[in-house]
């Protein structure tokens, strides 16, 4: 909890303590309308205050942030994955979610050995593509997410410089047809469900597929080659994206004035793959 509070109040100010003071309220509230009980909070909390817990016998859970734009649009994503791998929306308000919630919900990163779990994350990223494109105008294209790198930040000017010329070389030559992304799809969003696997907190964008596998990536040395085999795509697409994306995490994490080294050290680990004639 003490790290969703350090995050909130430095992402959103007094707005933010405004907010975790009312979550108490707010909880009652819910718990009232949507029938809910047994509610706990989960203990890796970041961004948003979740709860699990149960609507009568149904296991549910319910996501509370301040950023109601984020919720909608999360549901609005889930809504459109609805079939293809995704927990249900059970119920929406103003910046609040409730969920199926994924039984027995073990993390895909926390099973299995390493090289098996790379192979489920990109079953289930297929499965999740065969989704309709939606309508024109309800989520963001990537190429309005990928605009952060452009901006000047408080980070290293070589990644950044480096970031923006592969992208603008990749997007020239990017002629595959695009659909609904989930955004985020790292290992810790993939969740076990029965005897299969489901997605959550999904971040909706638009754009084409090799967008997708930058997140689930543990072991940038074996997965981004299993990855570029898994879906035929170059090595060095799968290798210059996933650099590019680790420079646009930082660049979120600088915008949000949070710790971005984490993205930098994978970044500069890289580059020898990146830029494989020059190192």
């Amino acid at each position: 909890m003490e790290k969703l509070k350090a995050n909130i109040i430095k992402i959103y100010g007094s707005r933010g303590e405004s907010w975790l003071a009312g979550l108490p309220h707010m909880v009652d509230q819910l718990k009232t309308a949507w029938g809910l009980s047994k509610l706990k909070p989960l203990s890796n909390l970041s961004y948003s205050y979740v709860l699990e817990g149960f609507q009568g016998e149904s296991p549910i859970v319910l996501k509370l942030s301040p950023d109601a734009d984020l919720t909608d649009k999360e549901a609005r994503t889930l809504d459109a994955f609805k079939g293809f791998g995704a927990v249900s929306v059970l119920g929406h308000k103003k910046g609040a979610l409730l969920l199926e919630r994924a039984v027995p919900g073990t993390l895909l990163k926390n099973s299995l050995p390493k090289e098996n779990r790379i192979e489920i994350a990109c079953k289930v990223m297929k499965r999740l593509h065969q989704s309709l494109l939606p309508p024109k105008g309800l989520f963001p294209h990537i190429k309005e997410w990928l605009a952060a790198v452009d901006k000047e930040w408080d980070l290293p000017k070589e990644h950044l410089e480096r970031a923006r010329k592969l992208k603008k070389n990749l997007l020239k030559n990017d002629s595959a047809s695009e659909i609904l992304l989930h955004g985020d799809l790292h290992q810790e969003n993939i969740l076990s469900h029965g005897d299969g696997w489901v997605v959550i907190d999904p971040k909706g964008v638009i754009g084409c597929p090799i967008h997708e596998v930058w997140a689930c990536v543990e072991d940038p040395q074996q997965d981004l080659r299993f990855l570029s085999g898994y879906f035929g795509y170059p090595f060095q697409d799968v290798a210059e994206w996933y650099y590019i994306h680790l420079i646009l995490a930082a660049c979120w994490q600088a915008e949000d004035g949070l710790d971005a080294s984490r993205f930098l050290a994978l970044a500069q680990s890289v580059l020898p793959m990146v830029e494989p004639h020059s190192s």
